[in-house]
């Protein structure tokens, strides 16, 4: 007769405390994104699922976890799915379910999303890439979803072209050109500055409607930064990329303001407790480290700041 394994998860631990995040992190499934009048996209996801563990229980149930996982993104391939988020809530509410010992569930993913393009110039069709970055967190109070974005760019730096301008400036003058044709010169070419490829990453999570549209959080995102990079790009497009970077530099500080003042604009529905994570990374050309600057708010304080209430 077989005898009944024993639960060794349910049982005390060695030392009583609590922890926050119990999970599985690296779960790669395949996402079936639909969209209207549209073939679905499909996504090759990569989960992490977590739940919080009590001081007096020793282990969480990981294969509890996955079987939540597995459920969830097999209905979401036989039914539309239109929303990543609504994946992640789904489960982390599922798993809240499951686990009577826990009170947070947390559901992360991240995927490659494929976008169809243009150079800015030639006109060629081309492709970007943009990561997904999805999630949510279900509790007795209710389910918080997150999605957002992690784009690539370019910046240039205003400090280093203002020391460029200024150069400019004094050799023109050496050379007699007049003021009026000094001015006029340097406010019509941008004078070079230190590029930077730039990372800008925009979230934003809410407790549920209004939805928010990703390929419109992509746009804020792209165009937070001094220029947008493209693929494919001709002699045309680099001159084009190269001139629309250098005529509008860009701080760190700066890339993540823009993306404020982008979602307030674009997303007037979203409520006032709505979150928003905003971070610039960028990998300095002329230093060994990188600049970086971030913030989170609540949608109604950047409504505040921005006099948009």
């Amino acid at each position: 007769m077989d005898e009944q394994l024993p639960d060794v998860q349910a049982s005390e631990p060695d030392v009583s405390v609590g922890l926050n995040r119990v999970g599985v992190t690296g779960v790669k499934k395949l996402v079936e994104l639909a969209r209207p009048d549209k073939r679905p996209i499909v996504l090759t996801a990569e989960f992490e699922v977590f739940v919080d563990l009590p001081s007096w229980r020793k282990g969480a149930d990981m294969s509890r976890n996955m079987e939540v996982i597995d459920e969830i993104l097999e209905d979401a391939v036989s039914e539309p799915t239109y929303r990543v988020e609504d994946v992640c809530g789904e489960a982390a509410e599922r798993l809240l379910d499951k686990h009577e010992y826990t009170s947070k569930a947390e559901v992360q993913m991240e995927a490659e999303y494929m976008l169809k393009d243009r150079t800015p110039e030639s006109d060629r069709p081309t492709q970007a890439t943009a990561d997904i970055v999805a999630g949510a967190t279900a509790t007795d109070e209710g389910t918080r979803e997150k999605i957002g974005t992690r784009v690539t760019g370019m910046t240039v730096c205003p400090c280093s072209q203002g020391m460029m301008g200024a150069t400019a400036r004094e050799k023109l003058e050496e050379l007699g050109v007049g003021e009026r044709e000094v001015r006029e010169f340097l406010e019509e070419v941008p004078q070079a500055g230190h590029s930077q490829r730039g990372h800008a990453t925009l979230t934003v999570e809410s407790g549920g409607a209004p939805e928010v549209n990703l390929d419109d959080l992509i746009e804020v995102a792209r165009d937070s930064m001094s220029a947008r990079i493209y693929n494919l790009a001709k002699r045309p497009d680099e001159d084009h990329m190269t001139f629309a970077a250098h005529a509008d530099a860009k701080f760190v500080e700066d890339c993540v303001r823009d993306m404020a003042e982008g979602v307030v604009g674009e997303f007037p529905d979203l409520p006032d407790d709505a979150v928003v994570t905003m971070k610039q990374s960028n990998d300095e050309s002329i230093h060994q480290h990188n600049a970086h600057a971030e913030r989170v708010a609540d949608v109604g304080t950047l409504r505040e700041e921005l006099g948009e209430d």
